[in-house]
């Protein structure tokens, strides 16, 4: 039986979000943005969360920063200990503080700034025995290293190699972070790194091209729940075949800036005990 635990998230609301450059292959400026609507699909998400019992912490957008919605880039936290972003692109490189400033500011006392380049939770994924992360288009090796001696978990670097999936969250997704359960799209992936994964997670489930191209990786398990993209309809099946429930949600407007659930959503991992 699949338990649901309850979580604590941090979302920041769409209110400055467009498509006003390009930095991956998802981004186009000359397509229009409903930002009305962009903000309906994130409320949704947001409520869906708290129907299911999580609780979610707002960040303040900024004027500005139209992908600061994407607030899993902000930080990455486990055990309560927060190692801040530095973001490869100079277009986002504000988010960064803001996201340090709201932590200080609720308390937590250990909060790392970076010196390596790291997009957080677009490049980390949080399992009971490593952090998966991801390298090749924005995240440094370097900051690999230096989440290890920060956190004290074994990190395991992941090559991505098709920039359609720039961050490790639009190819891979934790499904049960207890059981080291996971999904994702192996053709974002370097051969090297593939047969990793398929020695650490031989029964993974697997997605296809189809399901990947639309941002189906892109999601968020609370150990039962699983919330993707409502087009990922390839993904359902598997998943109720591994006793997990998921839960479609539309975020195609967000989907034009290259993110989708997870993308808008940063986990606060508590201190152990």
């Amino acid at each position: 039986m699949r338990i649901a635990t309850p979580r604590r998230y941090l979302m920041c609301p769409p209110a400055h979000f467009r498509v006003s450059y390009c930095i991956n292959p998802w981004m186009d400026p000359t397509k229009p943005v409903d930002p009305v609507l962009a903000l309906f699909q994130w409320e949704d998400l947001r409520d869906r969360y708290r129907a299911l019992g999580h609780t979610v912490e707002v960040l303040d957008p900024l004027p500005g920063l139209p992908d600061m919605v994407f607030a899993a880039n902000g930080a990455t936290v486990v055990d309560g200990r927060v190692l801040g972003a530095r973001f490869a692109n100079p277009e986002r490189t504000a988010e960064a503080p803001a996201h340090l400033a709201w932590f200080r500011a609720r308390g937590f006392t250990e909060v790392r700034e970076p010196e390596h380049v790291n997009e957080a939770e677009g490049d980390f994924a949080v399992t009971a025995s490593w952090l998966l992360a991801g390298q090749g288009f924005r995240s440094s090796p370097l900051a690999h290293d230096e989440a290890q001696e920060f956190f004290g978990r074994p990190v395991i670097s992941l090559e991505l190699t098709d920039p359609r999936y720039y961050h490790l969250d639009t190819a891979l997704a934790v499904l049960d972070d207890a059981r080291n359960e996971i999904m994702y799209y192996p053709g974002a992936f370097s051969p090297g790194s593939r047969a990793v994964l398929a020695r650490l997670f031989p029964d993974a489930l697997l997605a296809t091209g189809e399901d990947a191209a639309v941002l189906g990786l892109n999601a968020v398990s609370d150990g039962r729940h699983v919330l993707l993209p409502r087009a990922a309809t390839g993904l359902r099946e598997p998943l109720r075949a591994r006793g997990f429930e998921p839960v479609p949600v539309d975020l195609s407007e967000l989907h034009k800036a290259g993110g989708s659930v997870k993308c808008c959503t940063q986990e606060l991992r508590p201190a152990a005990g």
